[in-house]
């Protein structure tokens, strides 16, 4: 009670000098300059009054900054003070008194869900049991009377348009030669011929190479077609992206791509979002879109049952809600198309045998032709009655499913309209049953060609005129069943390989735009006149950067990321990725070389010989990383560690050397750093006698650019790890003269391996070396066991197996992993880490413990290095076992953005109880949560109470039969990522229409920041003539906990293509963080309650010279006026974009 009376008096204080001051600045102001003149002129005054009004708002709004801070540290003092409490109290008790986080509530503030469908609830009230529907086989029969469409006729827009797939069955650029190239080309000559004529396209991938192909007149007339509406780009995005695998960040970098590419060269701005590929849709992507200015979209693989309920309801048109989200703030309206395919047999109406006939492009005597085995006709005078009455049957059945008489249908598929015939053929037979249509108004339907833009103005001018409302949907639409138990959950791991490699281009493409942009500005500072310097390839490093982009967003196709494609189209994809990670690394040493240089003028760009060397190599697309080994003397070798996050962290840095013995300073103080040595493993027994891991704890400020000496120590001079190699039953021989290496005796070899640090203690099975339970500091105690386990696939004839996209599992499920022989078992314990590494025949597998203060020590860092290679029809999965009481439920997250709660159901298969997990997932029950962070995407599932799997690699032999023509047969040796953290909570989770609504913990966010995106090491020349070097640090503190630099990403400029903008686009996500659990200590790092934030603040001592908020996308129509203040407003969960010029 006297702390916080102290506290409080002292807050008091600082307020009322605070309001002094302010009144003393005025009065200075008022009396200041009595030398001036009376007889100024009127206009001078005006302009001193105006200058004493800024100085006044200035002084006022740091007044108002000053008391929000101080109210925070109240509050924070408070929740501190709340926790000790608790931590006083018997540990026997579930911490239900936890205190809030200051800032969270305003997180979990959401509406109750009333009037909206929340899909875990329809989930819960399907069947699933999948009767025959007749002609519409997965829906029902559809009937009508004939007078409904008397008084609105039927409003039908036809829209033509061409899947063009970035990669599949041929390369990207296969794709374009063969095909894309001639479809476009003909799409202008086409629409040319008749103004009524209409297209989409959707890949801006294809449509810029095309664009740089053709010629000033051909573009001249494709702008014509963009402004006269017959040719619409919809999403914008430089692919179709999958929506299950790929993280917010390349979703949202691939967007901003293609939105930029249409700014720059046809000026216009997307409005609809076309969706009709992915296998399954996230609600992260209908963010994304309506923050990039889109107002509708449309999806259509969704599972085959939520479709026919949707059907049943009328709400296959509804407007899609975030899930926490209280207001209409991100609604977007979305068309689902409610049959089986986005082809033409199941688009125009529930009948495909009726709707083949009316694919112009399977007249007899093509290469294409009808399965039911009734071929289209050609509309002649004769025909045309019948013809259309048949078609119009189908559309009058479909408008039964929407609430408005106005229907969409499309017209294409698959890389269609590639030959001039398929134009002529589609365009002319439609156009004449338009024009009988036309000439039969007691038909009551009106049908033209039309674009997704002429589509949804129809809709909302219906929709308007009726005072009909569409209604609202929660959640997601994972996992995606295209008929029967065909679960598409496959996907979320195939090729887990590249989709690790994914994820390092990623994280390696943010980090070298932060730094890049960073450089940029304070080349211009230190000139003053806003030139570069002269010998600094800013050029050639921002075409390095633009490639990286288009790589990573080429990968996040949905054929790509989702490890779905042909081997050789696999390999290009890697090809492509590999070298933008190599392109970038050039332009980060030479980045960060003119950052540290103390002395600028000694810069100079060298690519053959790079004055800094990444310190691990990547020998080829499918090749794991290699730390390079230093040589190490008495001379310091300079090593620049750069941190690519926000937040102060306290990182392990591991490097290679060549000596026993080292010692790391830090550059600036000299003061030296804790360090350890380990063996590097040349075989499972057999320690490197030439090469030594060197580890030390690294404080790494925000942003900065650290700099560390290493040098060679005297002999003995630094902590050595200890190991225990133990083969249960067997004695192991191992090799080495350097490393003290002990065996287990009598009774030990009985009991529990153990290793512990401030945070945490955990045992761990000596015969495997797996984990088996956990202790927290509180006391509280967790079994936590990690098995792992096989799964097969279907064994009888003629049944669907598992393959690239499908999981079909056999009906015996995960079979534990069984061995002939037990692992080899090494425990390593140090000063800075310890560990515990099992050698198992398919994969190795390591549990450490870092013995670091704060957050950074509180979970277990869980890595697996995975070879299937032997295998056949098989899929590594790692289950975790533990007594957390969660129930059917559990949450993972969706594209790294937000959580989703899971159900697991009995009335689905197995393979339907998996989903897509991007970055984490988590259990919890009234005490405890325990959350898997990942560092890559791929399949997870909680099948039992307390259990959550994770898929590692998956081995396939044959081909699912969608489409691919081959199995997964092209593994890798495969490395995995995870973070584990085992969290006291109290308090319940709001409940949002049956379904709560959570988040991850702070310390979940800072632990999954630091995985997602670790210090990047570099290592300066051995030589002695060493340029001298000294730190970069941009930022005078953390970010705020709940606010993340998501990009700072420089501009193309405008003037001159290819070149660097001065403008940077800035884009800030702030984290909605649960409230339940708040460990001790705190976090380092601030927060606040307040939904605004200001620039200024967050980022001193960079500034500003200009901001203007704009859409995520950075489209200029988008931006807000500029404004003087730098106040803004950020809600939880909200991402916000910013078109700024640092100072």
């Amino acid at each position: 009670m006297k702390r916080g009376r102290v506290l409080a008096v002292l807050v008091g204080g600082v307020f009322c000098v605070a309001v002094i001051s302010l009144y003393r600045m005025l009065e200075l102001i008022q009396w200041a300059e009595p030398w001036r003149r009376s007889d100024a002129p009127a206009g001078q005054d005006l302009s001193r009054l105006q200058q004493k009004i800024d100085r006044l708002e200035l002084l006022l709004r740091s007044n108002n900054r000053l008391v929000a801070t101080l109210q925070d540290s109240m509050l924070q003092h408070n929740l501190l003070h709340t926790r000790r409490g608790v931590a006083n109290s018997s540990s026997d008790s579930a911490p239900l008194g936890v205190r809030t986080i200051p800032g969270c509530l305003a997180a979990e503030t959401t509406n109750d869900g009333a009037g909206g469908v929340q899909m875990l609830n329809v989930y819960d009230l399907l069947t699933f049991d999948n009767p025959d529907g007749g002609a519409w086989k997965q829906g029902f029969d559809i009937s009508y009377h004939g007078n409904e469409w008397v008084e609105q006729p039927l409003e039908l827009i036809l829209v033509p348009h061409s899947h063009n797939d970035p990669g599949w069955l041929k390369t990207f650029d296969g794709y374009y030669l063969d095909q894309t190239r001639h479809i476009l080309n003909n799409m202008v000559v086409k629409l040319n011929e008749d103004n009524r004529r209409k297209m989409i396209w959707a890949e801006i991938s294809y449509f810029s190479k095309w664009w740089n192909d053709i010629d000033k007149q051909k573009r001249a007339m494709v702008k014509r077609l963009v402004e006269a509406g017959q040719l619409e780009l919809v999403t914008g995005g430089w692919v179709m992206a999958d929506e299950a695998n790929s993280h917010y960040f390349a979703l949202l970098d691939q967007l901003m791509e293609g939105h930029q590419w249409l700014q720059t060269h046809l000026g216009i701005k997307p409005n609809s979002g076309w969706a009709v590929d992915p296998f399954g849709h996230s609600p992260t992507m209908t963010y994304l879109l309506k923050g990039a200015g889109l107002s509708n979209m449309v999806i259509q693989r969704v599972h085959y049952a939520v479709k026919k309920h949707f059907a049943q309801q009328q709400t296959l048109e509804f407007l899609w809600r975030q899930s926490w989200d209280d207001s209409s703030h991100s609604d977007i309206t979305c068309h689902m198309m409610p049959f089986y395919s986005y082809d033409v047999p199941h688009t125009c109406g529930p009948n495909p045998a009726v709707c083949c006939q009316f694919d112009f492009h399977r007249l007899p005597g093509g290469r294409v032709f009808c399965p039911w085995r009734i071929p289209p006709q050609p509309i002649t005078e004769h025909n045309i009655k019948e013809r259309a009455l048949l078609l119009l049957d189908q559309y009058r059945q479909k408008s039964r499913l929407f609430r408005t008489p106005v229907l969409l249908v499309t017209l294409g598929d698959d890389f269609r309209y590639v030959e001039s015939s398929e134009w002529d053929a589609q365009f002319n037979n439609y156009q004449k049953l338009f024009d009988y249509f036309q000439q039969h108004p007691e038909l009551h339907i009106k049908a033209r060609f039309g674009t997704l833009s002429d589509y949804f103005a129809a809709l909302h001018r219906r929709l308007s005129a009726s005072g009909t409302t569409l209604p609202t949907v929660q959640g997601d639409f994972f996992t995606y069943a295209d008929r029967d138990d065909h679960y598409w959950s496959g996907y979320f791991t195939s090729r887990p390989f590249y989709k690790r490699l994914d994820r390092t281009l990623e994280s390696t493409l943010r980090a070298t735009e932060i730094l890049f942009s960073l450089t940029l500005a304070e080349m211009r500072r230190f000139h003053g006149d806003g030139r570069l310097v002269a010998d600094f390839p800013a050029h050639e490093h921002f075409q390095h950067l633009t490639a990286a982009r288009r790589s990573l967003g080429l990968f996040q196709h949905h054929d790509a990321v989702t490890g779905t494609a042909r081997d050789p189209v696999v390999v290009d994809y890697g090809t492509k990725l590999f070298h933008a990670i190599l392109n970038l690394r050039q332009v980060l040493q030479s980045s960060a070389h003119w950052l540290i240089l103390l002395d600028k003028n000694q810069y100079h760009h060298d690519q053959s010989k790079p004055f800094l060397q990444m310190d691990e190599v990547i020998s080829a697309h499918d090749a794991l990383p290699q730390k390079t080994p230093l040589m190490l003397s008495e001379e310091p070798r300079s090593l620049i560690v750069f941190n690519p996050t926000e937040q102060h962290r306290t990182s392990v840095i591991s490097v290679v050397v060549d000596s026993l013995d080292a010692r790391v300073v830090d550059g600036e103080t000299g003061r030296p750093m804790a360090c350890q040595i380990s063996a590097v493993w040349s075989e499972l027994s057999r320690v490197s006698a030439k090469a030594f891991q060197l580890s030390f704890i690294a404080e790494l400020p925000p942003l900065a650019l650290t700099i560390y000496h290493v040098t060679k120590a005297p002999s003995g001079s630094t902590p050595r790890a200890r190991y225990t190699v133990h083969r249960h039953g067997k004695l192991v021989n191992v090799q080495s003269k350097h490393f003290q290496v002990s065996h287990l005796q009598g009774l030990e070899v009985n009991t529990s391996l153990v290793l512990s640090n401030k945070h945490l203690q955990l045992w761990s099975s000596t015969e495997t070396g797996l984990l088996q339970k956990l202790r927290l500091q509180s006391g509280v105690v967790r079994q936590v066991q990690i098995q792992f386990v096989w799964y097969g696939t279907r064994t009888r004839r003629n049944q669907d197996k598992s393959g690239a996209y499908l999981f079909l599992p056999g009906e015996e499920g995960g079979q534990l992993y069984s061995f002939s022989e037990p692992p080899l078992v090494r425990v390593s314990r140090g000063p800075v880490f310890s560990d515990i590494t099992s050698c198992f025949q398919h994969f190795t597998h390591t549990v450490r413990l870092f013995h670091l203060d704060g957050h950074a020590g509180k979970s277990l860092e869980i890595s697996n290095m995975v070879d299937i290679r032997s295998e056949s029809n098989r899929e590594l999965v790692m289950r975790l076992i533990s007594n957390v009481a969660s129930g059917n439920r559990f949450y993972s997250d969706l594209n790294g953005f937000q959580m989703q709660q899971r159900r697991s159901l009995k009335k689905l298969p197995l393979q339907a109880n998996f989903y897509p997990m991007t970055s984490a997932s988590f259990l919890q029950d009234a005490s405890s949560r325990l959350s898997l962070l990942s560092a890559q995407s791929q399949a997870v599932a909680s099948l039992r109470p307390g259990e959550l799997e994770v898929v590692l690699d998956r081995r396939l032999q044959q081909d699912d039969n969608r489409g691919l023509g081959q199995g997964v047969t092209d593994n890798k040796l495969t490395a995995s990522l995870y973070n584990l953290l085992l969290e006291d909570r109290g308090g319940v989770a709001k409940e949002v229409g049956g379904a709560s609504v959570e988040h991850l913990s702070m310390l979940a966010h800072l632990a999954s920041l630091s995985l997602c995106h670790p210090p990047i090491s570099m290592v300066a020349p051995s030589n002695s003539e060493v340029q001298k070097l000294r730190p970069f640090l941009p930022l005078g503190s953390s970010l705020p906990c709940d606010v993340h630099l998501l990009n700072l990403r420089t501009l193309e400029d405008a003037q001159e293509t290819g070149s660097p903008a001065q403008e940077v686009a800035l884009l800030l996500h702030r984290k909605g963080f649960d409230c339940s659990s708040a460990t001790e200590p705190l976090p380092l790092c601030t927060w606040s309650v307040h939904e605004e934030v200001n620039l200024d603040d967050l980022f001193s001592p960079l500034r500003f010279r200009s901001v203007r908020r704009s859409g995520l996308t950075l489209l200029r129509d988008h931006d807000e006026p500029e404004s003087d203040h730098r106040l803004t407003r950020l809600r939880p969960m909200d991402i916000a974009a910013f078109r700024v010029e640092l100072d």
